[in-house]
């Protein structure tokens, strides 16, 4: 059965750090794209970073891009996302999602269960 589990959220401040973590199992974690999305209350969900199976080639929406970092360790089958310089807006659940591809395809095959991240200002 395939799997992904993140961790990492919680609280943090206006201008701090956090980084998240996304675990795969059940799948050959290099053979796949991997992704972080996240959904505020009341809002759709949106996908902030995409990083391909080497992890050669990362892509980030607007909104996180130069504040955020994706990478990945395929010996730890583990997917890390870097936050720097937070902004309350950053408040959501984020979730990581495995790329039906190698390469960031916009096509989703499983997610994880998300984790929260809350940023007070």
């Amino acid at each position: 059965q395939v799997q992904v589990v993140e961790s990492g959220g919680g609280p943090g401040q206006a201008g701090g750090s956090l980084s998240l973590a996304c675990t795969g199992s059940g799948l050959t974690f290099d053979d796949y794209a991997m992704a972080w999305f996240r959904q505020a209350p009341g809002k759709e969900r949106e996908g902030i970073a995409c990083i391909n199976r080497s992890g050669s080639k990362t892509y980030y929406g607007d909104s996180v891009k130069g504040r955020f970092t994706i990478s990945r360790d395929n010996a730890k089958n583990t997917l890390t996302l870097q936050m720097n310089s937070l902004k309350p807006e950053d408040t959501a659940m984020y979730y990581c999602a495995v790329d039906r591809y190698n390469y960031c395809s916009g096509s989703w095959t499983t997610w994880g269960q998300g984790t929260q991240v809350t940023v007070s200002s």
